[in-house]
C-alpha cells in the first residue's frame, strides 16, 4: 500500500484500516513513517458524497 503525502484530511485512520484489511496474503506499507503515524492518530471522519444512494434508487 503506497501512502503518499496528500491533504491531511485524506490521511485518516479509516483509510489506512481499509487498505490494510483488504490485503489478502501480505501487506507492504510504502511511505513516510511520520505520515503513517499521523494516519493512525487522525481519527477524524470525513463525510463522503459518493452518490451511492442515488445510484441504487435510480438504477
Amino acid at each position: 500500500m503506497v501512502v503518499p503525502w496528500v491533504s491531511k484530511k485524506l490521511l485518516t485512520r479509516n483509510l489506512l484500516y481499509t487498505g490494510m484489511t483488504r490485503a489478502k496474503k501480505m501487506l507492504i506499507l510504502i511511505g513516510s513513517k511520520n505520515i503513517i503515524e499521523g494516519m493512525i492518530n487522525n481519527q477524524e471522519v470525513q463525510k463522503r458524497n459518493t452518490g451511492l444512494l442515488y445510484k441504487l434508487i435510480n438504477s
